[in-house]
């Protein structure tokens, strides 16, 4: 399929690899990507970690080197949003002023933190979505606070609590849940990720929520549900993320918890979508689905791409298989596959005292996931066996 020119709204992850794609694919007219950040192209996961931890400096974040990225010959027009697009006259709308008649369009524009009411001015309460919000939180972590609240225990939560600890901070880590990721690896396997984080001198409370955050123009403690008291010098909220599709109401494109696709990734005529922002139905899992994970963002940005340059012939599903990591402290934890809280699970290897094993999950007969703690060679072959489709007796029995 030709096409004249390709735009994309969203200049992080899936966009700048979605950009890369299509110049593999020798597609030579122009391409613009569209970004509300000021900054180039940066990785996100350090930002909890390495970056918010003071070992990593702002040019190690880059993506991509700059030579690389004018060899792409791509247009940037950062610090720009899109506010609007019109899927009948093909019209992009900017907040500064101009729009765009786009042929291709491929939306990647991610999801952003959800905020606890009457919190988004008080000075000391933080999210961590991008770049600035990590440095204003790696600031408040260089004065020195006396006690720091994590409220949310999922992975970006857990991160920075794990990244305070190491760096000598008191920090009080608060989840609503019984367990920390108990709705992601159900409560036995959360138990074991709360036993690290309380083995590491957090202050752990499960099973509690947060009633409000006070102060005057700073935060000065927060009140949970149980009716305790913590005091906090910094807050960092990480409840989970709402994605950013407001801007295409009434665009003529479906909306619902992300941008609608098929299972090409196609979500009308001339438009996909990919990253966080992305809902399709992945027929591996038979499951509709919006993964937030950076492989998913890499994969999905290439698999979008090609199909603006496809026929509807051409076009193949798009079946990953879900996979992501997370550091917290000495444990590198990793999870392939689409797992729920319910499913059969079963440790083939390693010991859980030790914090080192894999588990395997199943669910009707079928192996769904695993999970590693500091078994990266485990996680990844299993993930090969979860790819070809083998059921979950066969998944325990293989030898690995």
């Amino acid at each position: 399929m030709t096409r004249s020119s390709i735009t994309i709204v969203g200049a992080s992850l899936a966009g700048l690899r979605a950009a890369e794609s299509l110049r593999r694919q020798e597609f030579d007219g122009p391409i613009t990507l569209i970004g509300d950040e000021p900054h180039a192209p940066y990785d996100r996961p350090p930002l909890s970690k390495q970056f918010l931890a003071g070992d990593w400096d702002e040019e190690k974040l880059a993506l991509t080197k700059p030579e690389k990225l004018a060899d792409h010959d791509l247009t940037f027009r950062l610090g720009t949003r899109a506010t609007a697009f019109d899927l009948a006259t093909r019209r992009l709308s900017l907040d500064d002023g101009d729009s765009l008649e786009v042929d291709g369009l491929l939306i990647a524009t991610g999801a952003r933190c959800r905020t606890l009411p009457g919190t988004e001015d008080m000075e000391g309460v933080f999210v961590l979505r991008g770049l600035d919000d990590s440095l204003a939180i790696r600031a408040a972590l260089d004065a020195g606070p006396s006690r720091v609240v994590v409220v949310g225990a999922g992975f970006i939560g857990a991160e920075v609590a794990a990244t305070a600890r190491e760096r000598g901070l008191d920090v009080t880590l608060v989840e609503a849940l019984p367990q920390p990721l108990g709705r992601v690896l159900g409560d036995e396997m959360g138990a074991v990720c709360a036993d690290v984080h309380r083995e590491h001198g957090v202050d752990l409370r499960v099973g509690v929520g947060v009633d409000a955050i006070e102060g005057d123009d700073r935060v000065e403690r927060v009140r949970l549900s149980d009716g305790s008291v913590i005091d906090a010098d910094a807050v960092v909220v990480g409840i989970g993320v709402i994605p950013n599709t407001e801007w295409l109401e009434g665009s003529g494109l479906e909306i619902d918890n992300g941008i609608v696709c098929d299972a090409t990734c196609l979500a009308a005529p001339g438009v996909t979508a990919a990253g966080d922002v992305a809902r399709w139905p992945n027929h591996r899992f038979d499951e509709f689905m919006r993964v937030e994970h950076w492989d998913n963002a890499v994969e999905q940005g290439g698999h979008a791409a090609k199909r603006l340059l496809q026929s509807d012939d051409e076009a193949e599903p798009f079946m990953p298989v879900p996979w992501f990591w997370s550091d917290q402290y000495d444990r590198k934890i990793q999870l392939a596959g689409r797992i729920r809280p319910d499913d059969d699970m079963q440790i083939v290897t390693g010991s859980v005292e030790e914090r080192r094993f894999a588990a395997l999950y199943g669910r009707a007969g079928k192996f769904v996931g695993v999970l590693g703690f500091n078994r990266p060679r485990h996680v990844m072959q299993y993930k090969t066996l979860i790819q070809q489709g083998v059921s979950y007796d066969e998944a325990l029995a293989a030898e690995i």
